[in-house]
């Protein structure tokens, strides 16, 4: 074991005189609590590492050891439903409310395991040898899985029963007689991405359950996307929002620097939830990874790269993962502080020149794959950006938005009229768009079958629509503010009232209704070719003479407004019926004006 010595120490940041050979990105145990550490630099034989805990009371003359291991969590059956700090060690179920000094997060549970496979069955990375069944009854198994990199004939596999999850439950000899010791759970280094068989493209959204987020700027399965916003404009209310709600088979909440409070409360509130796909409890799909902000700021640094190797996990399990991480500002900040300590020369914004690389490793690693035991998973990587005084050219913004596909900026004009979600349809995009098309003209055509009158009610081109009267309703709306909006013409008036009805219709969504905290697919389609069809009868409206102020004191309007709140998931027919008081108040109308309706 590679010795050393600490000569200097700066807060999280050490110097010491090794007297054996270390490697970089090495796990080490520091100091006589045996705190975790990394190394992060070499030269000759003093190197620079950085502690994971708090290292309070180290002092020069303490003992480095190295592991001979990179940075390494371990990965098994016991992590669905669990709490864990930024190093993957447990924080429930302790009878301290702080973690001990050095504390290894070794696991003594034990688990029911199914064994598969028999001696003398020859064994690939990624084959399945044996199955867990899950904390309760009728709770997804996990696969156990050969590791990648092993491989071989099986030699021998334990029976059926209970056993440790670090437990020897199947050897196998490979061609070269080395013998691979198998078991619930393996070590990884949370550097180095996981390998797959095959990156794939994908044609198919993460459905979150937001209106405007999978109607208007979709993120799709296995990709990436932001969600900048300056302080109070609800980025944490809808992470948890798509925790809640999103489609995904296993969540992944990060919380890297955020308030204790905050954490305590998702926590909370995730551990009472019931999936409404399964039915079961939700905490059964959720792994939570706390680094609040009074824990110590390098660790911030390590817990994404953790949250992130999880996520990988389960996606080589054949499982569709999403994470959300709770900020990757927080991250950036804590990177810059131990820049400064290692005295590196700053770069924009005082943060370390590598940033950019950085942000880039962390959301290559999001993508839609073929996994080595030959399944489909993936990981759909979701990234909260906290820009000072709301400024998206701060440097950790600006790199973010190079490397995610969709980027969904919060507003904090839309937020302080508690307009939520805040989500400014003018500063978002999505390129994932045109990739999901495909799969919202399959929804369309199942909900509306023969109903559909052509490609001008499809997904693509209602989408299309409200995106540009957004744009034109924002011009409007300057001009308005200088000649004042009675000198607008009816055209431009009318603009208005249907952008307005759009925004408080479907852009807006209650996170406390019972109705429409989620909003499938299906009922997104209806919403959105009903305010198509409501935008086409004010238009015809208006070239046969009715007044914007006659649309506007329609009786429709109001149950139309009121339709995500008041229409739940299953009640078609009570879009029909809405859809023909649209039809018979705007012939009203057309009557009233003296102008008889079209056939």
């Amino acid at each position: 074991m590679s010795r050393a010595s600490i000569e200097w120490i700066s807060g999280p940041v050490l110097r010491a005189r090794a007297t054996g050979p270390f490697a970089l990105r090495e796990a080490l145990r520091v100091g006589p609590n045996q705190l975790l550490g990394e190394v992060v630099s070499l030269h000759e034989d003093l190197l620079v590492a950085q502690v994971y805990e708090d290292t309070t009371g180290l002092r020069p003359g303490d003992a480095v050891e190295g592991s001979g291991l990179p940075l390494s969590i371990r990965l098994g059956p016991g992590l669905l439903g669990s709490i864990c700090d930024g190093l993957l060690r447990p924080l429930s179920g302790s009878d301290s409310v702080f973690v001990a000094p050095g504390f290894s997060g070794a696991s003594t549970r034990r688990h029911a395991f199914r064994p598969l496979v028999q001696p003398g069955q020859v064994l690939h990375a990624g084959a399945e040898f044996g199955r867990v069944a899950g904390p309760s009854a009728g709770a997804r198994e996990h696969r156990c899985l050969v590791p990648p990199g092993k491989s071989g004939e099986v030699l021998r596999i334990v029976a059926v029963g209970e056993h440790c999850d670090d437990e020897v439950l199947c050897v196998l000899k490979d061609a070269t007689g080395t013998e691979h010791q198998l078991m619930m759970s393996e070590v990884w280094p949370v550097r180095v991405p996981r390998p797959v068989a095959q990156r794939l493209p994908s044609g198919d959204p993460l459905v979150t359950g937001q209106r405007v987020i999978d109607a208007l700027f979709p993120v799709a399965l296995g990709g990436k996307a932001a969600i900048p916003g300056g302080f109070g404009t609800g980025k944490t209310v809808l992470l948890e929002a798509l925790v809640k709600a999103c489609a995904a088979d296993v969540i992944v909440y990060l919380g890297c620097g955020e308030r204790g409070n905050e954490m305590a409360g998702a926590v909370e509130e995730i551990a009472g939830l019931i999936d409404a796909r399964s039915g079961r409890p939700m905490s059964e799909r959720t792994v939570i990874v706390a680094n609040t902000s009074n824990m110590p700021v390098a660790a911030r640094e390590a817990s994404i790269y953790c949250a992130v190797t999880i996520a990988e996990y389960f996606r080589d399990q054949g499982l569709h993962v999403a994470l959300m991480a709770d900020s990757t500002s927080r991250w950036a900040e804590a990177l810059r502080e131990v820049s400064g300590r290692l005295g590196e020369l700053p770069g924009e914004g005082g943060y370390p020149a590598y940033l950019g690389s950085r942000l880039a490793e962390f959301y290559e690693r999001a993508a839609r794959v073929r996994t080595l035991s030959g399944d489909l998973g993936s990981v759909t990587l979701i990234g909260s950006v906290s820009p000072q005084s709301g400024d998206f050219s701060e440097p950790v913004t600006s790199h973010t938005t190079r490397y995610v596909r969709s980027f969904w900026a919060l507003d904090v004009t839309r937020a302080r009229a508690r307009f939520y979600p805040a989500i400014a349809p003018l500063a978002s995009y999505s390129q994932d768009a045109d990739t999901v098309a495909g799969w919202w003209v399959g929804v369309f055509a199942e909900t509306f079958g023969a109903a559909m009158n052509g490609a001008e009610e499809g997904w693509q081109a209602l989408r299309r629509r409200f995106l540009t009267l957004l744009a034109e309703q924002a011009r409007l709306e300057r001009m308005a503010r200088i000649v004042g909006k009675d000198a607008l013409q009816p055209q431009q008036r009318l603009t208005l009232l249907c952008a307005e009805v759009v925004n408080e219709t479907f852009l807006r969504q209650s996170a406390y209704s019972a109705k429409d905290a989620y909003c499938g697919p299906q009922r997104q389609a209806r919403m959105m070719r009903l305010l198509g069809r409501f935008m086409d009868l004010a238009a015809a409206a208006l070239a046969r003479g009715a007044s914007p102020e006659a649309v506007a004191a329609l009786p429709v309007l109001r149950p139309l407004q009121r339709m995500g709140d008041e229409i739940g998931e299953d009640e078609a027919e009570a879009f029909v019926a809405l859809e023909a008081a649209l039809e018979a108040d705007f012939a009203t109308l057309l009557t009233e004006a003296g102008d008889a309706p079209q056939a």
